[in-house]
């Protein structure tokens, strides 16, 4: 686990970003006759936890990124460049499902829940 956080998983935002995003959206919609009975934010409270967990993907995709050699080893044939795109893909990524994430949760500040 220590080492997931000092080197990085280079894709890591690539599969916890959308992950997230189908979490809480599946979430969404299940919770919603719950949210109309006990007139509690819910949805909102779950959205920041989910963009969190997305969040965290980006991270680990940075320290990915950090981690990487900027230039090839002499030795080898380029092996470490295709880490750090993928790392710049997967905070791109977790970035934008954050952002997604972030605005259905906005919508349930809006909506209460009992619309129909």
């Amino acid at each position: 686990m220590a080492a997931w956080l000092s080197r990085g998983v280079p894709s890591a935002g690539i599969y916890v970003g959308p992950v997230s995003w189908l979490i809480d959206t599946q979430f969404n919609y299940a919770a919603v006759p719950w949210v109309c009975a006990h007139q509690m934010p819910l949805i909102p409270i779950f959205a920041l936890a989910m963009a969190a967990l997305s969040l965290f993907g980006g991270f680990l995709s940075w320290r990915g990124y950090a981690s990487a050699a900027p230039t090839p080893m002499p030795d080898s044939t380029g092996a470490g460049r295709p880490h750090r795109f993928m790392s710049l893909m997967g905070i791109a990524i977790a970035l934008l499902f954050t952002v997604v994430i972030l605005l259905h949760g906005a919508a349930g500040l809006v909506f209460h829940g009992c619309e129909r």
